[in-house]
């Protein structure tokens, strides 16, 4: 199978779903990843970027990941740049690919780039278009620092309808994840070591296992 993982920022995937990733390239399916934003100098030095950059080929070889997309956009400056540049981003990738399934950002996450990036998956992925695409299945993942503190509305809640099993995978997640030295939380914070590792024993415990991550289902063409 074919499976692309959708990532507003750096590090979304490896907190949400690598344990996934992991298990989908050990059963020999092939992972393409889209990192819609990318540091720029308007906020970061030239070695933090040249850093960050360096982050994302070693995630990218960590994971086995053949091809990844990176179109640049200005991270926390989604909404003022406008969902159709979103849209633009992610559209040649979709076609490229053509992915069996595919992974997101959250609609009620706090962080306004992860809102934007759903609404132009969700946009693009109408389900007469996901079977254009051959598209089978399209989930969210939920990510620490922005599911977990997204406002008490109901269109914000994060509700779990399909698990997956990663308990072969937990160490090699946290270890992926550890490779982003400039994204990373000190203890106890929500992109800490523990924290990740805390809630996919959460997740697993729902579904009777060490660890799991969990997705939201959004559409599924059988």
């Amino acid at each position: 199978m074919r499976i692309l993982v959708i990532a507003a920022h750096p590090d979304d995937e490896t907190i949400g779903c690598a344990g996934t990733m992991l298990a989908h390239a050990a059963h020999g399916d092939r992972l393409s990843w889209l990192i819609v934003t990318k540091a720029d100098p308007s906020a970061w030095s030239s070695e933090i970027i040249s850093a960050k950059e360096a982050e994302v080929r070693k995630v990218a070889g960590l994971f086995g990941i053949e091809k990844y997309y990176w179109p640049g956009l200005p991270p926390t400056r989604l909404e003022e740049i406008g969902l159709n540049r979103v849209i633009n981003a992610v559209r040649p990738v979709l076609e490229e690919t053509r992915p069996d399934i595919v992974y997101t950002v959250h609609r009620g996450d706090v962080h306004s780039d992860h809102r934007m990036v759903f609404r132009a998956v969700t946009i693009l992925l109408k389900p007469f278009l996901m079977k254009k695409y051959d598209i089978r299945r399209l989930l969210s993942f939920e990510c620490l620092s922005s599911t977990d503190a997204a406002p008490p509305l109901a269109d914000s809640a994060f509700l779990p309808n399909v698990f997956s099993d990663i308990t072969p995978y937990i160490d090699r997640k946290i270890e992926i994840l550890n490779a982003y030295g400039t994204e990373m939380q000190p203890e106890p914070l929500p992109r800490s070591s523990s924290a990740v590792r805390a809630l996919a024993r959460l997740r697993g415990a729902s579904i009777g296992v060490e660890y799991a991550e969990a997705f939201m289902l959004i559409r599924e063409i059988t």
